[in-house]
Formats: structure tokens, C-alpha cells, sequence
């Protein structure tokens, strides 16, 4: 059984990334989405907030579980028995940093591989960074995210 662990803060979940949750679970057996805590980002939603959004979103998608930590990734990894961390790539500018994380978690976990997927067209460009910008500044952001998330941007930005 390969088990893939798909982590990031999530700050909010995009459709982006319930793109690549969906097409996560064609290729592995399992996906264990990871909300990172990561206070230092400062996010707008707290990690129950996140978690339970990223449930909401994926509820319809098969095998795939919802988990916070507030580890090390690879430490998060092998306590979860995974064999991949898996990565979005948007565009060039994302695959230097990527990159860089990838070596780092070779070296530090050599069982584990990463693995990159590409979001559709559609969503190449949509970050949470920017889907919180838009919402903060009363824009729509529908287009963008799950009709949950859009909810609770508003309730959040009001």
C-alpha cells in the first residue's frame, strides 16, 4: 500500500489543491492530507478551522484522511507509515523552493521520495495568499474555492 502525505498550512484550502487531492488518490492509496500548524505564517483561519475545511472539501473524495502536525514532516511521515510526500508545483517560480525542500527531505528521510503533480490550467494560478487578499478586500472569491471556505472567508474578513 502506498501511502502519500500532501502537506501545507492550507490557510485556506483552494480549489487547487482539491484538484490535486483528486488526482492524488488515482495514483496512491491512500492520502493523508497534512495541515501544518505553522504559527509563524500567521494564518487567518487556527488549525481547527483548517483541518475541518480540508474534511469538508475532501468528504467526496475516496481514501483520503485529514490530519494536523506540528512536527518535522518526515518525522509526520513515517509515523504515518508513508512512502511519498507530495507536492503542488503552480509555475517556475515555485520549483526552485521545492526543489531545495526535496533535497532537504531526502537527506534527512532517504526511504521517502517527493513526488510533484501540477495543478489544471484552471487553477495554476490561484494561492491561498491571494484568495485571502481578494476575500480581505470584500472581491469574490467563488470562483476560487469550495462554497464552505467562501463562507468562512467572509465570516472571517466580514
Amino acid at each position: 500500500m502506498t501511502i502519500a502525505v500532501y502537506p501545507g498550512t492550507f490557510d485556506p484550502v483552494t480549489n487547487g489543491h482539491a484538484d490535486l487531492i483528486a488526482r492524488a488518490v488515482r495514483l496512491f492509496d491512500k492520502v493523508i492530507v497534512a495541515v501544518a500548524a505553522n504559527p509563524g505564517k500567521q494564518p487567518a483561519f487556527d488549525l481547527g478551522e483548517r483541518v475541518e475545511l480540508l474534511k469538508r472539501v475532501s468528504a467526496g473524495i475516496p481514501r483520503v484522511e485529514v490530519r494536523d502536525f506540528d512536527c518535522l514532516l518526515v518525522d509526520f511521515v513515517h509515523r504515518e507509515g508513508a512512502d511519498v510526500i507530495l507536492r503542488g508545483l503552480r509555475a517556475v517560480s515555485d520549483f526552485e523552493y521545492e526543489f531545495q525542500l526535496a533535497g532537504m527531505n531526502r537527506r534527512l528521510a532517504p526511504d521517502v521520495e517527493t513526488a510533484f503533480l501540477t495543478p489544471a490550467e484552471q487553477f495554476a494560478f490561484i494561492s491561498s495568499g491571494l484568495v485571502r487578499e481578494i476575500a480581505s478586500l470584500g472581491g469574490d472569491v467563488s470562483e476560487f474555492v469550495h462554497p464552505e471556505v467562501e463562507a468562512a472567508l467572509r465570516r472571517c474578513f466580514g
